[in-house]
């Protein structure tokens, strides 16, 4: 199978419209019709009901659409790292969303440094949900996510911090004043709705970024339940009050699995052993890193 078809096939999934992926894609209709036909006769299933006034997806369809997401991610990545890998001066690409950090950074850099394995870190600051993403189609070489928020796919992880949650709140909100709140006291409040990953259950404005919610929030437009974190950096005209059963999140260093860069692996060993004085020394109010899977970082080796 070569990735042109993959590329047909996720452009009419996507478009349910033939016509309209034929103009996507370049191509007139019919030879995308019978790529699209043989594709089908090849894999022995229904990809595609068409009928004459829509195309939708079978169950088989949708898991071969996200399958070839996959697979054509894959095939873009390894294009990217190997050019990366072939620079005169390599460098290791780290991305996080804004303060998706909780502060750790700053104190790996240094460790990292000492290494005799490092080489020179550029730091890429991406919108909210978008770290997963650029680390698997090979735009990065690591990325900080969060648990259980994130997609952990494909990757080896590092547990750095584990985070109790706030609700952030506008400075006049009835419930501004609590010293405490739970789930059921934000019932009915309007939430964000996250544009990666997106949440059905959510009322309130797409959110992009963390400038964009905080300012939602302090205009009253709604409320966001985040990781404690967010504290360092909250604006002056909103409060941030601790949810009691809200559950904990964490912060994760991920990587490609099978990756045998000694860079990686050197700043995995800089942020285990920073993560873990932290935990000692109690950054913010987070609780110390657990540890589920000792001795990741050298599979990055």
């Amino acid at each position: 199978m070569e990735t042109r078809e993959l590329t047909y096939f996720v452009a009419v999934a996507e478009e349910l419209h033939f016509g309209r992926a034929a103009q996507r894609l370049g191509m007139a209709q019919p030879p995308l019709s019978r790529a699209i036909q043989r594709l089908e006769r090849r894999m022995g299933v229904v990809l595609l009901e068409r009928t004459s006034r829509a195309v939708r997806l079978t169950p088989a369809g949708s898991v071969f659409l996200a399958e070839c997401h996959k697979a054509l991610d894959a095939v873009a990545a390894a294009v990217r790292r190997a050019q990366r890998a072939g620079r005169d001066v390599p460098r290791l690409l780290v991305v996080m969303k804004p303060d998706g950090d909780a502060g750790l950074l700053e104190r790996i850099m240094p460790v990292y440094q000492r290494d005799p394995d490092a080489i020179e870190v550029e730091v890429v600051v991406c919108g909210i949900g978008e770290q997963a993403r650029m680390l698997r189609d090979g735009r990065v070489d690591l990325a900080f996510l969060h648990a259980p928020h994130d997609d952990l796919g494909g990757f080896d992880t590092e547990p750095l911090l584990t985070q109790d949650e706030v609700a952030v709140l506008p400075r006049g909100h009835r419930l501004a004043d609590r010293a405490a709140l739970t789930l059921a006291d934000l019932d009915g409040e309007p939430t964000p709705r996250w544009a990666e990953p997106s949440s059905d259950e959510a009322s309130g404005p797409e959110v992009r970024d963390t400038g964009q919610l905080m300012q939602l929030i302090a205009l009253g437009r709604l409320i966001a339940v985040v990781p404690e974190s967010v504290r360092r950096h909250a604006r002056s005209d909103v409060v941030c009050v601790p949810v009691l059963d809200a559950p904990s999140s964490s912060i994760l260093l991920a990587w490609p699995e099978r990756t045998r860069s000694r860079a990686v692996a050197a700043f995995v060993r800089a942020s285990t052993e920073v993560a873990v004085a932290a935990g000692g020394r109690g950054v913010e109010t987070a609780r110390a890193p657990r540890r589920t899977k000792p001795g990741r970082a050298a599979r990055a080796s």
